[in-house]
């Protein structure tokens, strides 16, 4: 699906002139004869560069993207990674692109922001570097200019980031613990070197950049709550097997386990961890087994809170409860449990409120989650979700209030959700199956009595030209097409409503096809 115009991972953007990267101390395992070249793509396809350093309907690599600071300090635009002499890096050395990713300084001599991972990439070998520069060199160039930096004083000011370098910044290769097995030392440099995990689940982040302070212990970032990566038992991967935690790297959801993805995580395993090797997937999740447990917040349960009469028990029966269950354990294989639901346990409930509000798309064989907060006030979503984070056993801090909900229904935008753009198919298999069905002209000016009998034909035709497509391809792919041909008030509904029922049909055809009467 297209990518979302939402800000990606916030702390991931070269704030002066660069690229992102995924590498490895030892070289990343690539096909047999694979040249510099190919080694840099697959690198710069792990490391997920296109998603910051591509605009929303720009070309890749070209820049543009705003990045925004946490505290309101100001938000500044991705550069131009694109060998254009003129305004991308195609002037820069190869010692002027190490120097950037090594040690956060820019070809002219200036600190890079901290946006820019480099605490994190200073771990990159020399030879990763090498190949990710090669593959930046091998694309088209794209004249870009740098769009204007809007950052409050003195932030603005780069030569006062020296304090800061001075206080988190320590230049260095990565050094495995001669201790620990070599799949462990790959998935310790993965995680805590060039995936930079930490920039999104660490747990406290001074100006866009703390390395060591709360460990993969989980912390907010853009809106959105990176949860606890630790071992522990309640709120991290304590209760993961490794077999669970490398097919939702690598997929989005797992058999067994509440949930799927949401947020930009969505976005980093489409983009990237979906494209890694098996190998290099596997080396993270055994790696991240090993982390001793840390738990963040000690649960203040009040004792007279049940589950019939707390906040948010009306609007759980009203608005969740026909999916997710009273007893909050949803439907096996299709809406994931919100008990035990590691989102709905983090210390934060950032997460559970940009769901509500934004809906989900389908993942693996869970449905879509429409944006049922859309109709719901800033009060209501701020109980609903405090009621789901302290019943069902679960005991996460009932923090959600309205101000954080109006804050980020601001800022939260979907398809679903019908403040943004409709969604475009990127898979080209399931793009051409869509046309030679004539998906596009059956779902057009479709109405809400039509709706199953249309996509009950539509579908089989579809599986056929498309046989390969998973049930959340399917889902998607012509939710997504409904949305760009539909006559949004055809249905007499909202449209928040209209689509996330057109989504539930579909799915329900997909599930358990059935024969209806034209």
């Amino acid at each position: 699906m297209r990518r979302q115009p939402v800000t990606r991972r916030l702390l991931t953007a070269l704030a002066g002139s660069g690229a992102l990267s995924l590498a490895a101390g030892a070289a990343l395992a690539q096909p047999a004869g694979s040249d510099l070249v190919e080694k840099g793509r697959y690198l710069a396809t792990a490391g997920d560069c296109v998603a910051c350093h591509t605009a929303p309907g720009g070309k890749p690599y070209a820049g543009g993207l705003y990045i925004n600071f946490p505290g309101g300090i100001g938000k500044l635009a991705t550069p131009n990674i694109t060998p254009d002499k003129e305004t991308g890096i195609g002037s820069w050395s190869d010692d002027d692109f190490k120097r950037a990713m090594h040690q956060g300084i820019t070809k002219s001599g200036s600190y890079l922001y901290p946006a820019f991972p480099f605490p994190w990439y200073t771990r990159l070998s020399d030879e990763d570097v090498q190949a990710i520069k090669a593959y930046l060199f091998s694309l088209e160039p794209v004249n870009a200019p740098r769009k204007p930096t809007d950052i409050a004083f003195p932030f603005s000011i780069r030569e006062g980031l020296l304090a800061w370098r001075l206080a988190f910044f320590t230049e260095g290769r990565f050094k495995p613990d001669p201790q620990a097995s070599e799949q462990v030392n790959r998935g310790a440099y993965l995680v805590g070197g060039p995936g930079h995990c930490g920039a999104c689940h660490n747990g406290s982040k001074l100006v866009g950049a703390s390395q060591w302070s709360g460990y993969l212990e989980g912390g907010t970032i853009d809106g959105w709550y990176a949860p606890n990566l630790s071992g522990d038992d309640k709120e991290g991967l304590g209760k993961w097997s490794e077999d669970q935690l490398f097919t939702y790297l690598k997929t989005g959801a797992a058999p067994g386990r509440a949930g799927v993805v949401a947020g930009p995580m969505r976005q980093v395993i489409e983009e990237s961890l979906s494209k890694m090797t098996d190998e290099d997937v596997r080396a993270i999740a055994v790696y991240l087994k090993t982390l001793a447990p840390k738990p963040t917040y000690t649960p203040d349960v009040k004792s007279d809170f049940k589950q019939a009469s707390a906040p948010g028990a009306d609007v759980y029966l009203n608005r969740c409860v026909a999916c997710h269950r009273p007893d909050g354990q949803g439907q096996p294989g299709a809406i994931p449990a919100l008990a035990g639901n590691g989102a709905v346990l983090a210390k934060g409930p950032e997460t559970v409120i940009r769901v509500i509000l934004g809906g989900l798309d389908a993942k693996g064989e869970y449905a879509a989650m429409p944006a049922v907060g859309v109709g719901m006030t800033d009060a209501d979503v701020a109980a609903v979700t405090n009621y789901v984070r302290q019943t069902f056993g679960n005991e996460a801090p009932p923090t959600a209030e309205p101000g954080q909900v109006a804050s980020l229904r601001a800022e939260t935008q979907s398809m679903l959700a019908g403040n943004a753009p409709c969604e475009t198919v990127s898979n080209p298999t399931l793009v051409e199956a869509l046309k030679s069905v004539d998906a596009a002209g059956q779902l057009k000016d479709l109405k809400a009595e039509q709706m199953l009998p249309r996509v009950s034909a539509l579908l089989p035709a579809l599986r056929q030209a498309a046989p390969q497509a998973s049930s959340a391809d399917l889902v998607n792919g012509l939710t997504a097409t409904f949305c760009q041909v539909a006559d949004h008030k055809a249905t007499g509904l909202d449209w928040p409503t209209t689509i996330g029922s057109f989504a539930g049909v579909v799915y329900g055809q997909v599930k358990n096809p059935s024969r209806v009467e034209k």
